[in-house]
């Protein structure tokens, strides 16, 4: 190039060579590069998530895929059905349907279900719902279900049962729940995208639960339901002198459809309760509560037929101890009056063992207790099963208090005195049973002197706890005794020469006596019955006494034994005694 004036001598006139440099070269080439890279790298990439996801994590795929496409129904297996001594159904299975609504059982009645089915509801689940047709009169010994909880689903004996479970809550629902329940079927279906049933891959059938037949007569529970009509707090037990329940009923009661048919079901009219909060809200009456075994009372004038055999088996007295009734025993600062005096100011004179039991008298009870001490009262009481559980096959049963002087110490921080003593002869004080304890010591003596398991379960074999403990001679001084206390003369005079119009019963002398005055006498019967009543002090001036009476019947040969107790109700021979005589008029009428 030829320089001229518009540029310098020192231009460089060198020809630039493009495209010969080397970083050029380079760059050019990665770029060439970059996109197959990436390409190869992606595929790689992709091939190794393929192979995590088929081999790695294909079992969890596919167990999520089998659940898209297959779904498993439970089929419910049905309860066993409870039936009485006679084969009666006492409870049994109506059709339903259950849901879960927030991780709770709900279940539904047909009505309620085939509307909501109608409404576009889906999911729910077939089952069979536990209907108790004699509602109120057998609330508290059959029980009732319910969801099982997250407490109950922790212990052992529910480590195969699943959150929904519909479990025994009460009675017997709840201590044979292992036979009634069954074990629960599946259903394996295929669905399409849209949850609809292509066809079903597979079942297994459910087992229902064992029925079980109970040692209960539903007549006769529904006779001492009928008697026990006026009370408004109060037990009712029939047995054998065997241990076997014949009836056992608990006031007030409830209809345990409530828990167990759904929302829309309606009890009768003559039920105390409404619905379900109206029982669960009530804890000034406890309808939950089992009097019968749950509830604690003391047992009043009963006892003393423990007492007398304390007195007896000890040696103390025997047939020809007597005590002078003065009407009122002064102690320091205190006094101790008989029953008869404070009411009637009478005495019943020089009172025997006999005349004690059929008079009910307390002076009599106050000085023998006096002699024999406490610690052989509670020994003696112990014998009979107080202060322990019976054993029977429910749950929850209380054990009492058969009190001490050791055990007056500790608890209460005083020692024990001799008006303690005089209060525990007479079955006051500390001293605290269960109606079924009474009924069972009662048992003792109409057998002869033996302690029996008591059973609902009438496959239960005769259990003795404790053989013939106590002296033939005993228990026939004490039978002696009430059998005067239920005849003229002596306390329970609803009782009185009890008859009956049944020309089955067989006039023996002893047991059932002809009545050739009485009207119809070719029919009529005067049944033997031995008893002892009981008005049993609780709480202030105000409140109302405890009314006891506890009986077997025919005397001598004796078929049943019967105990009622009525809350706060009165004197054992006004208020009880002429529950007791209902119940007696339709056993040995009808039977069982």
């Amino acid at each position: 190039m030829k320089p001229g004036v518009a540029f310098s001598d020192h231009i460089i006139t060198e020809k630039i060579k493009r495209g010969s440099s080397k970083f050029f070269d380079r760059s050019s080439g990665v770029r060439r590069l970059f996109v197959p890279i990436v390409l190869i790298a992606s595929l790689i990439i992709l091939i190794f998530r393929l192979l995590y996801l088929q081999i790695v994590e294909g079992s969890y795929y596919r167990s999520l895929s089998d659940e898209n496409r297959t779904r498993t129904s439970t089929i419910y297996a049905s309860r066993g059905v409870i039936f009485d001594r006679n084969g009666k159904a006492l409870v049994f299975n109506v059709p339903g349907f259950r849901e879960i609504v927030n991780g709770k059982t709900r279940v539904l009645d047909n009505t309620e279900a085939l509307s909501l089915i109608a409404a576009g509801k889906e999911n729910l689940e077939i089952d069979s719902l536990r209907s108790y047709p004699y509602k109120d009169v057998f609330a508290h010994v059959l029980g009732y279900i319910g969801q099982i909880s997250e407490e109950e689903l922790k212990k052992k004996e529910f480590s195969d049962y699943n959150m929904g479970d519909l479990i025994g809550k009460a009675g017997i629902e709840q201590r044979y729940d292992s036979l009634l329940k069954g074990i629960d079927g599946k259903v394996l279906t295929e669905v399409d995208s849209v949850g609809k049933t292509v066809r079903k891959l597979g079942q297994t059938d459910p087992v229902p639960g064992e029925n079980i037949t109970l040692t209960l007569d539903a007549n006769l529970q529904g006779a001492v339901y009928l008697a026990m009509k006026d009370v408004e707090k109060g037990v009712a037990i029939v047995t054998t002198s065997d241990g076997e329940i014949l009836s056992i009923l608990s006031k007030p009661s409830f209809d345990p459809n409530l828990f167990t048919l759904g929302d829309n079901y309606k009890t009768a009219s003559d039920s105390a309760y409404r619905d379900v909060y109206e029982i669960l809200l009530d804890s000034d009456s406890e309808p939950l509560l089992n009097r019968a075994t749950q509830g604690l009372y003391p047992p009043g004038s009963t006892f003393k037929l423990v007492v007398a055999a304390s007195a007896l088996e000890n040696g103390i007295i025997d047939e020809n101890f007597k005590v002078e009734d003065t009407g009122i025993l002064i102690v320091g600062e205190f006094s101790f009056a008989n029953w008869y005096f404070t009411q009637y100011g009478g005495k019943d004179g020089q009172v025997d063992l006999v005349k004690g039991i059929s008079r009910s008298n307390d002076i009599f009870f106050y000085k023998i207790a006096e002699r024999v001490g406490v610690e052989k009262i509670s020994s003696m009481a112990e014998k009979f099963g107080l202060g322990k559980p019976t054993g029977i096959d429910l749950e929850g049963e209380q054990k009492g208090l058969v009190p001490s002087p050791s055990w007056k110490e500790k608890v209460i921080g005083e020692k024990w005195y001799l008006g303690d003593t005089y209060h525990y002869g007479i079955g006051q004080g500390f001293l605290l049973t269960t109606p079924l304890q009474v009924n069972v010591w009662t048992q003792v003596i109409a057998n002869g002197g033996s302690l029996y398991q008591q059973h609902l379960l009438r496959s239960s074999k005769l259990e003795v706890k404790t053989k013939k403990f106590l002296d033939d001679k005993t228990v026939n001084l004490i039978r002696q005794g009430m059998i005067e206390s239920c005849a003229p003369g002596g306390v329970a005079w609803p009782l009185f020469e009890f008859r009956i119009k049944n020309s089955e019963l067989r006039i023996d002398g002893d047991n059932f006596k002809g009545v050739p005055e009485a009207s119809g006498s070719a029919d009529v019967r005067q049944v033997s019955i031995a008893c002892k009543t009981g008005t049993a002090e609780t709480g202030g001036e105000d409140t109302m006494p405890h009314s006891w009476i506890t009986l077997f019947a025919p005397a001598y040969d004796p078929e049943i034994v019967v105990t009622v107790l009525a809350e706060n109700s009165g004197e054992g021979s006004n208020v009880a005694a002429p529950i007791a005589k209902e119940i007696l008029e339709y056993y040995f009428t009808h039977g069982i």
